[in-house]
């Protein structure tokens, strides 16, 4: 059971001992703190999970703190003695992450040696340790918590993370609280490392009003371009908070919105009501289409990395190639097959010159490791199948070539230095200049600018 959902902002500065003088400049905002806290509280739950985005974020997976005890301070504000100590709450946790594969979504558990290992944080960060400061003033005592750090990954899983969490709970049959912990914009004003940007008040008035007016879909629809002009760090928890309440109406209060120091800081809270029309299954259903559309129009290189990657994960063995796709036992070439869920890259294997006996070969095996051996990801799961894009790249036989032969959108690239190299495929979102290819090739291929190298460029045929 969900018995309190706040939206809470979390710059140090709301700390007394940190800001001191200037907590006058932001009453509005410490006044609203204190209120949610106290109202969180009041609600009684049994554990309080936590969604930052200055954990342990990543763009291809969540990740969660399991360590027994929690430990968090201020130190890298100046304050190493303004600290805090709970107990994680490790069977809503496991639950979580039990769910969370079963849904296909990759959750990663940080512990102290997973976080020494990769120089990760096993300790509560400033987007917990803000808010979280409010509710033991209010009197939280030492209840459990669950640290939860959003990833960026598409809007479609963080709300079903959220459902994750309403789920575990009711499974366990804990009553839980949720702090989503996230600033607006950052670019409200010409204000330290951010500039400013018309879009940032824009997008901090839009999320405003649309939870005022509890409108749902219409948040998880705000254009990526606005929220990246915006330079905000609140939306994946407000879509995963949002999330967690699927399947309930609720109503919303907005308690302040300041925006003194250029950053948008909107406090809000959410009840749970009665129950309502799931959300998630639209958001599935809508989905489901976007890709059925783009199946119905796949070219035959396509279909057959799908057909190769999907026969082998739902019934362990490679299809035999269709008597329609026979043409692509005619020639032999390099391949690159890529897949994409939800707009990110889950897979990438490819050949720059031909390994296989013909292209067909070629496709069927780079589908099979860009799946299930791309060293990046976790093998693709039989629960994904349905959520994957796929791209095909036939490479032409490459050519040797001078630094300005180059063009990143017309050519791809090969740096070789000795028995090393580093390919980059052509035409790459953010990939711009050649001074960009060339960098993140030679990185690829562990080559530094101080080496002797040699330059190659190929063009290709890209297959949708």
């Amino acid at each position: 059971m969900i018995t309190y959902v706040a939206l809470s902002p979390h710059p140090p500065v709301i700390i007394p001992e940190v800001g001191e003088k200037r907590l006058k400049e932001v009453e509005a905002t410490v006044q609203s703190m204190q209120s949610i806290a106290q109202e969180l509280v009041a609600s009684s739950p049994d554990t309080v999970i936590f969604l930052t985005p200055h954990g342990n974020v990543f763009s291809d997976c969540i990740t969660c703190l399991t360590e027994p005890q929690l430990f968090g301070n201020l130190k890298s504000f100046g304050k190493p003695d303004v600290q805090t100590s709970h107990p994680n709450d490790l069977d809503l946790v496991q639950e979580f992450m039990r769910r969370a594969k079963g849904r296909s979504i990759n959750l990663i558990g940080i512990d102290q040696v997973m976080a020494q290992r990769h120089r990760l944080n096993a300790q509560i960060d400033h987007g917990i340790f803000v808010p979280l400061y409010y509710l033991e003033k209010a009197g939280l005592g030492d209840k459990p918590l669950v640290a939860i750090s959003v990833g960026y990954l598409d809007n479609i899983e963080l709300y079903a993370l959220g459902k994750i969490i309403q789920e575990s709970a009711e499974s366990l049959g804990k009553r839980i609280a949720i702090v989503a912990s996230g600033d607006m914009s950052h670019r409200l004003k010409n204000e330290g490392p951010y500039k400013f940007h018309p879009d940032g008040i824009k997008f901090d008035m839009m999320v405003k009003d649309l939870l005022s007016r509890q409108h749902v879909m219409e948040i998880i629809d705000i254009p990526g371009e606005l929220r990246e002009n915006a330079g905000e760090c609140g939306y994946c928890s407000i879509v995963i908070m949002l999330g967690a309440l699927d399947g309930y109406d609720f109503h919303s209060k907005i308690f302040s919105y300041e925006g003194k120091f250029g950053v948008g800081y909107l406090i809000a809270a959410l009840y749970p009501g009665e129950n309502s029309p799931s959300i998630m299954e639209k958001l599935e259903a809508r989905q489901a289409s976007i890709v059925e559309a783009r199946r119905s129009s796949e070219s035959l290189p396509v279909k057959w990395a799908r057909m190769t990657l999907e026969n082998y994960i739902k019934y362990g063995k490679e299809p035999g190639l269709p008597e329609e796709m026979d043409l692509l036992r005619q020639e032999r070439a390099g391949v690159f097959v890529s897949i994409k869920k939800h707009g990110q890259l889950r897979g990438c294997i490819g050949t720059f010159m031909p390994v296989y006996e013909n292209i067909a070969q070629e496709i069927k095996n780079n589908a099979l490791a860009a799946g299930l051996e791309d060293p990046r990801f976790t093998p693709v799961e039989k629960g994904e199948l349905q959520s994957l894009v796929y791209s095909v790249d036939i490479l032409a036989e490459p050519e040797t070539c001078q630094r300005e032969d180059l063009d990143p959108k017309r050519y791809g690239v090969i740096v070789s230095s000795g028995s090393r190299k580093g390919l980059l495929l052509p035409d790459l979102e953010g990939v711009d200049t050649v001074e960009q290819q060339l960098q993140i090739a030679m990185q690829k291929g562990g080559i530094s600018a101080k080496d002797k190298y040699m330059l190659k460029r190929f063009e290709v045929k890209r297959y949708i």
